[in-house]
């Protein structure tokens, strides 16, 4: 299972030019490329033509459509482009579901986050104590906290297979998620807790039999009826085995090398995302998320002295920058809280400003989002959408 720091990527990305060789242009439906579409725009200090420009030439070899939400009180912006689905060549639904991946783990971090308000989790406990034999003897104690900010020295479970080829054949199986996490506590530990940080999906997947073993509920439950419902994400759902996105989506595609050379399309839409669960199995929309972010960060749906470990990232680690659920990131003088998500097909981004002036929603159609680069239309969006054009003498 490849552990990539898609959001560290992100930040390099938005300060220095990416540097990747092109894919081969795979074969598009016969029809032009949707133009980009902008509505509910006002001015403010939000740069409306570099984010229209952003959205321009879709579908390419990188990415099949985009849909982009700007708000704050620095103005807000609506955006979409491309196709609902290369087959068609239909225009992109903006309001579309779509596989949410590691966002997941702004709810999930959240859940836990409530149930320490609530004195049932202690954040500087062990998760030995509520999960007792899940590690192993090797394994020193490790706090909540550690898993929720990745500085838990647990390595990475394994998955249905290592290339894109293996994991395609067997999407539609099940990998249930206490096989993930015996696998990983085969591996040993990485490091000693609290000395390194490595962001990794089974620090999430933990945390979800955390919320289950405290609460006696499922996972989805407890994450619905906290945070989803609170939020009024009435779109938002976690699919369990269920392949199929419920309701409207957009196509998901991930560009394939065939033996010839060339590139073909395949789509990746339906998949059972099971093993993901806490970690990344949501399916959202680009509105539900835009919620989220509100609610969240206004302290709606976490208490106060809890959120402040969603802005907390760990002392004394070099480089690092996760904290509970979240990631700090600066750029053009700005501190930006973020958290992107990857599912094959699928590719989303949700930042923000801690006091809201700002804040991002993007969902794009990326071709290729196992890749070690940040996809290009994402890169481009997040530069316009976050870049300022403040009034002389204005300050942040």
């Amino acid at each position: 299972m490849r552990a990539l720091r898609r959001t560290t990527v992100l930040a390099a990305s938005l300060v220095l030019a990416l540097g990747a060789a092109p894919l081969a242009a795979p074969a598009f439906a016969a029809t032009a490329p949707a133009p980009a579409a902008a509505h509910g725009t006002t001015t403010g200090d939000l740069d409306t033509a570099a984010l229209r420009a952003a959205l321009t030439g879709l579908p390419d070899q990188d990415t099949t459509f985009a849909a982009v939400r700007v708000g704050g009180r620095d103005g807000t912006w609506r955006g979409s482009a491309g196709v609902h689905d290369l087959e068609s060549g239909a225009a992109v639904d903006p309001d579309a579901r779509f596989r949410a991946g590691s966002t997941t783990k702004v709810v999930t971090a959240a859940v836990v986050l409530q149930l320490a308000a609530e004195g049932e989790v202690r954040l500087d406990a062990p998760v030995q104590h509520y999960l007792p034999g899940l590690l192993s003897r090797e394994f020193k104690p490790i706090t909540v906290r550690q898993l929720l900010n990745h500085t838990s020295g647990i390595q990475p479970g394994d998955g249905l297979g290592n290339s894109f080829e293996e994991v395609y054949a067997h999407r539609f199986d099940t990998l249930a998620p206490r096989q993930v996490v015996a696998s990983a506590v085969a591996k040993g530990p990485e490091f000693c807790p609290g000395k390194q940080q490595h962001y990794l999906n089974i620090n999430y997947t933990i945390l979800g039999l955390l919320i289950e073993k405290v609460t006696g509920h499922s996972y989805a439950a407890e994450a619905t009826r906290r945070v989803l419902l609170p939020a009024g994400m009435r779109d938002t759902y976690f699919p369990g085995t269920d392949p199929v996105i419920r309701g409207p989506h957009n196509r998901g595609y991930q560009t394939v090398k065939k033996a010839d050379g060339t590139t073909d399309l395949v789509d990746v839409s339906d998949w059972n995302q099971a093993d993901r669960w806490a970690a990344g199995d949501m399916i959202s929309t680009t509105a539900d998320l835009e919620r989220l972010v509100n609610r969240l960060f206004r302290g709606d749906l976490v208490p106060r002295p809890q959120l402040k470990e969603m802005f907390t990232v760990p002392k004394g680690i070099e480089g690092a920058d996760m904290s509970a659920g979240l990631q700090r990131f600066e750029f053009e003088g700005r501190v930006y809280w973020l958290k992107s998500g990857a599912r094959y097909g699928y590719g989303t981004l949700i930042a923000a400003t801690r006091n809201l002036s700002r804040t991002l929603v993007v969902s794009v159609g990326a071709t290729d989002v196992k890749s070690e680069n940040m996809n290009p239309v994402t890169e481009r969006i997040a530069r316009a959408a976050l870049k300022q054009r403040e009034p002389a003498g204005r300050t942040r």
